[in-house]
């Protein structure tokens, strides 16, 4: 853990430079198109307004009882958006030292600013779109105090998708079927999650399997908050700070253990 404290240190001090790259890696994710960084907002926030139109206006769908809320629409919109922030991060995060592989050959700049500019790229495109999202269901429960715990949740959700991204980032220069592996993981990941469905839908018996997925805790809290006004589980936050913890753990492991290989990997 503490190689995994050390990296974060080095990270804090070269703040500077990790802005001026996550600016640029916005910028160049749709550099060419006419819209240019809409792109980034305008693909999410049609794909929820495509959920609440088809489901709950169109269909007028409605979830059973014991459900966070009775709207099909209203309920995936919540869940898919932050599973959307996880995929952008967590899969670009993954390929973010393979893609700076030159550029670590020639020049001898840490590591880990590479999948933290990433994971803060993805951030600054799908942060706001999360808390105006909150802005937009907020109403609903006349503002109510819980609101506020999102402020953290968005926190820990960034942190655990940078600490994986990392993680895998060091996988994946080691071993480049961890980018494939991770790409399906990503596909499937959502059905083992309560993205789809709510967590009282699936069988009581295999409940628990749905924890092995990170972004349960995280899909969980933010239903809780939105849809029910509600602070989330103290299960929620010990989940994520279990997640964090454990992954930090390894990457302190694979950050030791690369250390001398990695550029040579690339």
């Amino acid at each position: 853990m503490g190689t995994f404290l050390s990296e974060l240190a080095q990270l804090w001090r070269l703040r500077g430079l990790v802005a001026v790259l996550t600016r640029r890696e916005v910028v160049a994710r749709y550099q060419g198109s006419a819209a240019g960084v809409l792109w980034a907002y305008i693909q999410p926030l049609l794909t929820v307004a495509a959920y609440y139109l088809v489901f709950d206006v169109v269909f007028a769908m409605r979830l059973g009882e014991h459900a966070p809320t009775t709207r099909v629409g209203t309920y995936l919109i919540v869940g898919s958006l932050a599973w959307m922030a996880f995929c952008d991060a967590f899969g670009r995060g993954t390929n973010s030292l393979l893609d700076a592989g030159g550029l670590l050959q020639k020049n001898a700049l840490p590591p880990i600013i590479f999948p933290a500019r990433t994971v803060l790229a993805s951030t600054v495109v799908f942060g706001p779109m999360l808390l105006l999202l909150t802005l937009a269901y907020a109403p609903v429960h006349h503002f109510a105090l819980p609101v506020i715990a999102v402020i953290p949740l968005l926190l820990l959700q960034v942190m655990m998708t940078f600490v994986l991204a990392y993680l895998f980032a060091i996988m994946a220069a080691a071993l480049r079927d961890t980018v494939q592996m991770v790409g399906f993981a990503l596909q499937i990941g959502i059905f083992v999650s309560p993205v789809l469905f709510p967590m009282t839908m699936f069988p009581a018996a295999w409940r628990w399997v749905l924890w092995i997925n990170p972004m349960t805790p995280v899909v969980s809290g933010w239903q809780t908050i939105l849809l029910q006004g509600a602070w989330p589980s103290w299960h929620v936050w010990l989940a994520l700070v279990l997640w964090i913890g454990g992954a930090a753990a390894l990457l302190s492991v694979a950050v030791r253990r690369s250390h001398d290989q990695l550029v040579d990997w690339l």
